[in-house]
């Protein structure tokens, strides 16, 4: 039986995160009896710790842990994988952009994997973000050689090994594709599927916003100075 942790970084998301939860716990019910699902409310300005509060009163399965005040996406993950005590570890977003019981594509897999990825096919978002994604994909995959089709696709799986592994040090947008090619780089077997992407319903994306880019691009930057990939032997 699997023993999953899903991990649900959340900021401003009140109307999304209550239908994202429970869509969780139901895909996870079907799973396996061993999981739980981590909602990171990274200092949310409206009433997003107020509803995942609510949600842990309701569901055994859901606990909140809170950032005081926003710390970038990056760190949202990293808390939320700090967290997790199960064996396995899942993460999505909390926008309700992805079909939850999907978590099942990926862990047809892991036997054979200790990352299964997806990738949206095909993405459902504003063409602009769309292009943004992939001058980002093409960017990363040039600078430190493949690292995924889909690098920030938010729909993952993995061993907690290849986390507790690696020290990921970006803390905003570039922590996937960082946490991604540290996994490549460490000699983690990877697949990747294809996963259903749906428009945002409500809310706002963040990850368009100008001080969110350059941040990404600052932390890449940083990240390809100290990058060094192991030196494999023959």
């Amino acid at each position: 039986m699997p023993s999953i942790s899903a991990v649900l970084p959340a900021y401003n998301e009140e109307d999304n995160l209550p239908r994202t939860t429970r869509a969780a716990v139901k895909a996870l019910e079907r799973l396996t009896t061993d999981f739980e699902v981590i909602v990171v409310d990274d200092g949310s300005r409206d009433g997003t710790a107020a509803v995942a509060r609510r949600l842990a009163e309701e569901m055994p399965q859901v606990r909140l842990v809170p950032h005081a005040v926003n710390q970038g996406y990056g760190q949202a993950l990293a808390t939320g994988f700090d967290a997790a005590t199960k064996d396995l570890i899942f993460f999505t977003d909390s926008d309700g952009q992805f079909k939850l019981d999907e978590i099942e594509r990926l862990l047809a897999h892991i036997d054979e994997a200790d990352l299964v990825i997806g990738y949206r096919a095909p993405r459902r978002d504003p063409y602009i973000r769309w292009l943004n994604a992939l001058g980002w994909n093409t960017l990363v995959n040039l600078l430190f050689g493949y690292a995924a089709r889909d690098v920030d696709c938010a729909f993952k799986l993995f061993r907690r090994e290849v986390w507790t592994s690696m020290q990921v040090q970006s803390r905003g947008a570039t922590f996937s594709a960082e946490f991604m090619v540290r996994a490549r780089a460490n000699g983690y077997r990877v697949v990747e599927v294809p996963v259903t992407h749906l428009p945002r319903l409500a809310g706002q994306a963040t990850g368009a916003k100008p001080k969110v880019i350059i941040r990404a691009f600052r932390e890449l930057i940083a990240f390809r100075r100290r990058f060094r990939a192991p030196v494999r032997s023959t």
